[in-house]
Formats: structure tokens, sequence, C-alpha cells
């Protein structure tokens, strides 16, 4: 155990502390004073004390609002842990509530996580725990470990995260890939055959220069070609492109089980093996000992399972439907 300074922590003040993780919060002198009920002269002298023993400008005024610097960004998390801590201990309980607590949580997602975990997570949130709210971002894989750490970010769930020294790390669900196409537009057997499906034109999701884009590297290691004709960066809009012109849009199949009847788009699994990374969710380690951390993730898990299973469920209702229509 680390020996405690008891000396030099006598002279610093440690309500700067809660000033300063008010500031992180806030963003703003005034809006932080208002958050701990003090005049906006008192934040703003706590906020040069802290610069002045800080050695550190530690927040910049950007427009209408104060970025904190990279040493405030690296303070953000010891010092919020610090004070939960002291406030668990003050407490003798758990800090967490399901029913009160207020917090907005900032998850990194992929497209394919974003169309299938908003809408549950969504419902079960303003369900279960109103008070939490959730920010959903798009973050680059290069920019997730510093963002985890530094607290920017509470959770990555996506197929392109993994697991380091400092993070902690589960799988969630293979990553399984389908076809989908207008049925109106595309005379094709079902399932849709090698041959028919390298000879199509293609739409696919990318977020880069490519137009393969996120499957570019699972066609290159099956030695496949495809006449990819567009690529967006949401499924969304590869889906439509496939309802308004005669191409085949390849996407996750979580993503076709949900979305591709609510287009009138036939879903056939894909004619070649093509391997792609797991959907992961991603935390760093400090975030174990976070109850309402911990709370989300069994959210998150939940999600999954009942999307998949409404997903599932979704298909064969449209298959009975259609099946009656033939047959009246």
């Amino acid at each position: 155990m680390t020996t405690i300074d008891h000396f030099n922590l006598r002279s610093f003040d440690l309500n700067l502390l809660v000033a300063f993780d008010a500031l992180i919060s806030e963003g703003s002198v005034t809006k932080a004073a208002k958050r701990l009920k003090i005049q906006q002269p008192a934040m703003s002298h706590s906020l040069s004390t802290l610069r002045v023993l800080l050695q550190d400008e530690l927040f910049i005024r950007v427009g209408q609002v104060m970025q904190p610097t990279s040493r405030a960004r690296s303070l953000a998390v010891p010092v919020r842990q610090a004070l939960k801590q002291a406030q668990l201990a003050l407490t003798g309980g758990e800090a967490f509530d399901v029913a009160t607590e207020q917090r907005t949580f900032r998850i990194a997602m992929s497209p394919e996580v974003e169309l299938l975990l908003i809408p549950d997570l969504t419902a079960r949130l303003r369900k279960l725990s109103p008070g939490i709210r959730v920010l959903a971002r798009v973050f680059p894989y290069e920019a997730m470990d510093p963002s985890l750490e530094d607290g920017s970010i509470d959770l990555a769930v996506g197929c392109t995260y993994t697991q380091s020294s400092r993070k902690s790390f589960e799988t969630l669900y293979k990553t399984e890939f389908a076809c989908c196409y207008n049925p109106q537009l595309l005379d094709l057997a079902k399932p849709v055959e090698l041959e028919a499906y390298l000879a199509a034109d293609h739409a696919t999701i990318s977020q880069n220069e490519t137009l393969q884009g996120c499957i570019k590297d699972a066609l290159e290691i099956a030695g496949v070609e495809l006449n990819v004709v567009t690529a967006a960066p949401g499924y969304m809009s590869v889906l439509s492109a496939a309802q308004s012109s005669p191409l085949i849009a390849t996407v996750p199949s979580r993503i076709a089980e949900r979305y591709a009847p609510l287009l009138g788009l036939e879903i056939s699994p894909l004619p070649v093996s093509l391997s792609f990374p797991p959907v992961n969710m991603v935390w760093a380690n400090h975030a174990d000992g976070d109850p309402a951390n911990a709370w989300l993730r069994q959210q998150i898990r939940e999600s999954f399972a009942s999307t998949r299973i409404s997903g599932e469920n979704d298909v064969r209702t449209l298959q009975v439907l259609e099946a009656e229509l033939e047959t009246a």
C-alpha cells in the first residue's frame, strides 16, 4: 500500500478536487459554480488556485466551453475515483442507485452496434433508470485507448476494439454477414449462388478511403473481388441503396435480420466464407470498481440478447405472412 504523505496532503485544500471535478464535468465556470451551489467568483478563485498549485492552465476557453488541457484530462479519472471512494466511505454503502442515478455515459460504438444497441438500450434505461443518459460516439480505433484511460468515454463496443493490459474485455457475439437485395430488381436464386454474387454490383459500408470498407480484409483473405459501386458510412444508407437499385448489400446478419425486411429486401447467407472479428465490449480497468458501469455493461449484454431474438422473430413473422399470401 502506498504511504500517504499527510503533511503535504494537509497543505492542499481537498475542496479544490471537488471544484476540479465539477469543472471537468460541466466545461464551464458558471455551470460548475451552480452545480456546487457557490458563487462564480469563488469558483474562479478555486480554478486560479489549482492553476498555481499544479503549474498548468488546466482549462482553456474555446468559444463558450472551457476545454481541459492534457494535464487536466490525465487527472480527471484519478480525481473522480478518489471522490467516489470518499463518498462511499462516508456514506458507508454503495453510491449507485439505479432509480436515482444521474449520469451520462459516453460509449464508443461501431455503426453496426449503434443500429442494434441504441433502440433497445434506450428503452431499457428509460424504464429502469431514467436519470441515466447515453451519448453514442463514433471513435477511431487509435483514439479508444487514451479516451478510455482519461474518462472521455466509459465503454467501447465494436468489432475493432481489442484487449490490452490496461483494459477489461468481453466478447459479446461473433460477427456474421449476409447479403440483401430487392427481389423486384434482382432475379436471384435463394440462397444466392457464388457466381451470381460475384457477378452482381455491390454496396458496402466504408468509413475509410476504400470502396470495400470494413469487409476489405476479409475479401482479400478469401481471394474474392466484388464490384462495389456504392460505399457509405452507415448501414441504413447501404440497405436503402439495395432497395432502390439492382445491387447486393453485404451487411452483418443481425442488421439484415432487423432492418432488411422493413425495406422489402430478401436476405441470403453469403455464398463465400468470410472471416470477421467479433463484437467486443471494452472498458478501462479502473471502471471495474464502478457499480454504475458494471450495471450498464449488464444492460448491454441483455440488450444484444433480446435484439437477436427480436430480429429472428421479425423475420419468422414476415416469412409466415408471405407463405399465407402465397397460398391464399
